[in-house]
């Protein structure tokens, strides 16, 4: 018994229906001005945090307390809302 193979071309089935559905990274996932000005706004906050430090003393308020707010809001909150953040269209 010899069975018979048919062989299609699964991925050029498929690139038909995908093709409505890709998104693209850049078209996807677009900076607009508003997340360029968000992502400045955390990167300074980082660069303030850091100089704050190094100019406090070692057990000041500024070095302990001030300095580490500083760069929590840089790195955990202002600069992942500015790669989150999208307009509304």
């Amino acid at each position: 018994m010899v069975k018979h193979t048919t062989y299609i071309n699964f991925d050029a089935t498929m690139s038909d229906k995908k093709q409505s559905k890709v998104v693209h990274l850049f078209e996807g996932w677009a900076f607009k001005k508003i997340n360029y000005l968000i992502f400045l706004i955390g990167l300074l906050l980082i660069v303030f945090g850091y100089i704050i430090m190094a100019l406090g003393e070692v057990d000041s308020f500024q070095s302990i307390t001030l300095a580490p707010i500083l760069l929590f809001l840089g790195y955990v909150v202002t600069i992942p809302a500015a790669l989150i953040y999208r307009t509304k269209k």
